[in-house]
């Protein structure tokens, strides 16, 4: 593995044994994984260190390696804060000193690994205490075989017991789920924290800090009409949470158990985005808002939790709502919502979806539809920024009419890819021998081993003969020439606008987006406005072969071949 890789790299510069009577310089290395307040393993294991290295002669000094709330099943010790720190400077001591055998490793990969390690550098590993006493393994004499066998077996004892665990607690957190009241001591759903059960186990109770942000999401939801209040969506509601610095759900746990904010989340396919905090979004205040564990029901990725007689099984005797406030925040947020199953559902009649963006904060705009039960008298369909929606704020949110965004697009699009040809792509499978060379050589290699070990003559000619084979199937395989993959693009004889003239609002969105095209809206002028003003927008291909071959089109001919579609097809429509 490469972190072992790395520290093995630095080896001492000499490998002579180290003296015997010289006084050992020792590394106390502590590990918890899952830490809390009231515990007191890591002072234990100090003491139990300290005492160990004391009888052996080994001077700890303040040489110390304290990894709290690291699982050694997950880690490697050299993956580990402190101690992988300590294993990158082999020569600032000779001994490292472990409570027990599991403080170190859990799997037999990571023992060999550190095995390896310390009789590559010359080194002392102690365990303070275990099954047969204190365990004391000198690799400091390379020919001393004892050691590396006693890590073998002891190793294979942890990675049975780590194997154990994770059975027994996965088994106690089944069971726990169907016991009323219990909590199995992950994170509580927001709302709640845990406390002591009367009798024994974790419980939850309501968190007054974050029953207050619920309150005022509930109270800004409804709004208070008689006192003119008007209510306010959820996006509103994220809007200002994070305008507040009210720290979201996620954050609030965090900052409960003293750790930092923020951490990874998911980008782009195959791209890990690590932010300092996270945010409230709309999509969260509602999955909050309609989830049961606000009636105190547990809840699992599967639905809610039942006992044999189907009643939901009760996480806390504190709910942070009763049933008839559950339904009440539920049918408010049911009659705000959006039909997804209507025929004229925005993103099946938006043709510039995922297209074009607000100039003033690089987010998308969506397609706004008047409800024809609104107040307003305007029946205008717009474009507008979505900032908002996203908890965002934007100092120049863009809105543009529908007619004259599509209208612009659509021109642009065909002005600068209209005449171009369209080209089916078909890729032709290239042939490198090399995947085959290396797995035949590695079975050629493994049946070299066992060479000399046939007793009988029957056996040593099918011997030779398996490896007369492997050898003529490498000399073969070493003369295939290497062919690369490559892409054959076939003619269709017909243009981007014809494709365009027989597709359907989602055909054509996907024809914009294939291209990479992309709308961006500035802000406009304040007043009435007429028609388009030509210098709020901008229409641009990002796909680098579209890109490319707009530019080679970009002559009279081609473009007069776009104005005189545009032209039948407006001749057609009147």
């Amino acid at each position: 593995m490469a972190a072992s890789a790395q520290v093995r790299g630095n080896k001492r510069t000499t490998r002579q044994r180290v003296n015997m009577t010289t006084q050992l310089r020792g590394v106390s290395a502590l590990r918890l994984s899952v830490m809390k307040d009231e515990t007191t393993s890591p002072e234990r294991q100090r003491e139990a260190n300290r005492g160990a290295a004391a009888s052996l002669g080994i001077d700890l000094a303040d040489r110390e390696a304290v990894d709290l709330g690291v699982s050694a099943s997950k880690t490697t010790p050299f993956e580990r804060p402190e101690l992988g720190a300590w294993l990158r400077r082999p020569n600032d001591f000779d001994a490292l000193v472990f409570w027990r055998f599991d403080r170190a490793v859990r799997s037999m990969d990571d023992m060999h690994e550190l095995a390896k390690w310390a009789r590559e550098q010359c080194k002392m590993i102690v365990f303070a205490e275990g099954p047969g006493g204190r365990l004391v393994l000198d690799f400091r004499n390379p020919l001393d075989p004892m050691a590396q066998l006693m890590v073998t077996l002891f190793a294979f004892a942890a990675q049975m017991e780590a194997q154990a665990i994770r059975e027994r607690v996965t088994g106690a957190q089944a069971a726990m789920r169907t016991m009323p009241l219990r909590w199995r001591g992950s994170r509580p759903p927001y709302g709640y924290m845990p406390a002591p059960l009367e009798g024994g186990g974790v419980t939850l109770v309501q968190d007054p800090d974050a029953v207050k942000v619920l309150e005022r999401i509930i109270k800004e939801l409804k709004g208070d009409p008689f006192n003119g209040v008007s209510p306010k969506g959820t996006a509103a509601i994220a809007r200002d949470l994070n305008a507040d610095g009210i720290p979201s759900s996620r954050d609030h746990w965090s900052l409960k158990q003293g750790r930092k904010t923020g951490g990874k989340t998911g980008g782009n396919p195959g791209e890990t985005v690590v932010r300092e905090r996270f945010t409230w979004k709309h999509g969260a205040i509602k999955e909050l808002l309609t989830s049961e564990r606000l009636l105190g029901w547990k809840v699992t990725d599967k639905g809610v939790v039942r006992d044999s007689e189907g009643r939901p099984v009760m996480a806390t005797t504190e709910p942070i709502l009763t049933r008839e406030e559950f339904d009440a925040v539920g049918a408010i947020l049911n009659a705000r919502a959006v039909d997804n199953k209507k025929p004229d559902r925005v993103d099946t009649v938006a043709l510039l979806l995922r297209v074009i963006h607000c100039a003033g904060c690089g987010e998308r705009m969506y397609l706004h539809q008047p409800s024809p039960n609104s107040k307003s008298t305007s029946k205008t369909h717009t474009y507008k920024c979505s900032a908002h929606n996203l908890g965002i704020k934007c100092d120049a949110r863009a809105i543009i009419k529908r007619e004259w965004a599509e209208e612009y697009a659509e021109r642009e699009f065909l002005r600068m890819l209209g005449a171009l040809e369209v080209t089916q792509s078909r890729t032709i499978p290239g042939y490198d021998p090399q995947p085959e060379i290396d797995a035949t050589l590695a079975e050629f290699e493994a049946h070299q081993e066992q060479q000399g070990r046939q007793k009988s003559a029957a056996a040593k000619a099918a011997w030779q003969r398996h490896a007369d084979a492997l050898d003529a199937r490498l000399a073969e395989l070493e003369t295939r020439e290497k062919v690369e993959p490559r892409i054959e693009e076939t003619r269709t004889g017909k243009t981007y606008a014809d494709l365009w003239a027989k597709a359907d609002t989602a055909g054509r969105r996907q024809l914009m987006q294939e291209a990479g095209a992309r709308l961006d809206v500035k802000r406009g002028k304040r007043g009435r406005q007429f028609k388009l003003d030509e210098g709020r927008v901008d229409f641009s291909v990002r796909n680098p072969f579209f890109a490319g071959a707009a530019l080679a089109l970009a002559d009279p001919a081609a473009e007069e071949a776009a104005w005189e579609w545009e032209a039948r097809r407006t001749a057609s429509v009147v």
